[in-house]
Parts: C-alpha cells; sequence; structure tokens
C-alpha cells in the first residue's frame, strides 16, 4: 500500500482516456492526404506519447511537418469528440479520490487545446484542480519539469505526490522528478519496457489505484 500523498498528478492519453482510434484515425488522414502509406493501430499506438509533432515527423517528414500538423490538428478536433473514450472504471476514481480530498492534476504531453477539448467532452473539468501540458513548456516528458512545476503550483514536496502514468516516459519523469510512480498497463509501452525503469508500481487496471491507496 502507499503512504498517502497530498497531490495525485496524472496523465490522460493511455492512463485515464483512450483516445488511441481518434489519433489513429487523424494520422491515416494526414498521411492519406500526402498520398503516404497508412499505418496500422499498432504502429501508430507505438509511436504515441510524445507530442503530435513527434508523432507526424517519422512518418511524414521535416519537410511536410508544418502542413502535416495544420491538416492533423483541424481533423483531430473533430475526431476526438467523435473516438475518444474514458477507461472503464476511471471516472470512479476519480470521483472517489475528490471526495477523499486528494488534489487531482494533469500533466500531459498532448497540447494544451486538445487536452482541454478531451476534458471537457468526457466531463472531467470537476475532478481536476489543475492542468498543465508540456506545450507550454521549455521540456516535455520524460523530462521532470511538467510535473516539478505542478508541485509548485500546489507548494507540494515530491515525497507528497504521487504521478499515474502509462508510458516508460511517465516512469522516467516520475523518477527524476523524485515522487511516487505508479503505471497502468494500458497504453503506449509495453509491460517489458515498463519493467526495466522500475516504477514504483504496475497495475492492469486504473481502478486498481484504489487498492494502493485504501
Amino acid at each position: 500500500m502507499l503512504a498517502k500523498p497530498k497531490l495525485i498528478i496524472f496523465d490522460l492519453d493511455g492512463t485515464l482516456i483512450n483516445a488511441y482510434p481518434a489519433i489513429i484515425s487523424s494520422l491515416n488522414f494526414t498521411l492519406a492526404k500526402f498520398k503516404l502509406p497508412l499505418q496500422s493501430d499498432h504502429t501508430i499506438r507505438r509511436a504515441v506519447g510524445w507530442g503530435d509533432d513527434l508523432l507526424l515527423k517519422p512518418f511524414i517528414g521535416k519537410n511536410n511537418l508544418t502542413k502535416a500538423l495544420y491538416l492533423y490538428r483541424r481533423h483531430h478536433q473533430k475526431a476526438l469528440l467523435e473516438e475518444s473514450f474514458l477507461f472503464p472504471r476511471a471516472k470512479m476514481v476519480l470521483r472517489l479520490l475528490r471526495q477523499r480530498g486528494f488534489k487531482i492534476a494533469v500533466a500531459s504531453n498532448r497540447p494544451s487545446r486538445f487536452s482541454r477539448i478531451l476534458i471537457r467532452h468526457l466531463g472531467l473539468k470537476k475532478y481536476f484542480d489543475y492542468v498543465l501540458c508540456a506545450d507550454v513548456l521549455k521540456h516535455r516528458k520524460p523530462h521532470p519539469l511538467i510535473l516539478q512545476r505542478i508541485m509548485r503550483h500546489f507548494s507540494v514536496e515530491p515525497k507528497d505526490t504521487l504521478y499515474v502514468g502509462d508510458m516508460n516516459i511517465d516512469a522516467q519523469a516520475g523518477r527524476r522528478a523524485g515522487v511516487k510512480t505508479v503505471i497502468v498497463t494500458t497504453g503506449s509501452s509495453d509491460p517489458a519496457e515498463i519493467k526495466k525503469e522500475k516504477p514504483g508500481f504496475v497495475i492492469k487496471d486504473i481502478s486498481a489505484l484504489l487498492k494502493l491507496l485504501f
């Protein structure tokens, strides 16, 4: 069981939200516009987590990236509303944590605009005290800056903070920030990648977080 934190920070994609169908749809739409080969769900899923510019770059190339991002983001604004879903029991977890008095924040490499679309569309806004995305920072995860800024916002020490993510880069960011880290295996990283980073806890379902806390 975890020592009770004062602050719990969540990643979004792959942790609380399954936006993979929307991402796959938008990326393949963009590739089609450039007459490039469409990619499999698995290939795209494995590329997610670093921000949309780094998602597109390996498939599109540097020269066409600006135009590709414009096409991708225009399509994605609609796709998020049609093809994104909460993981089972995610809202229940947030509701119970809120009832228990925890401060709850979001740390995402997804651009702020799209993170807020997702949060509003899926009815999560009331559960979060603070949302911070890497597009407004100098560094993105696995750099610890985003977690450090959130802790500073709440004046909470690393020892009183818990970070919940789904990728090896989340485990790296948590370790570098000196916070306790839980990784849920519903995201882009496979179990071997996660295990290699040695996070504090690995769970298969977001609802298992409650068993660690209560």
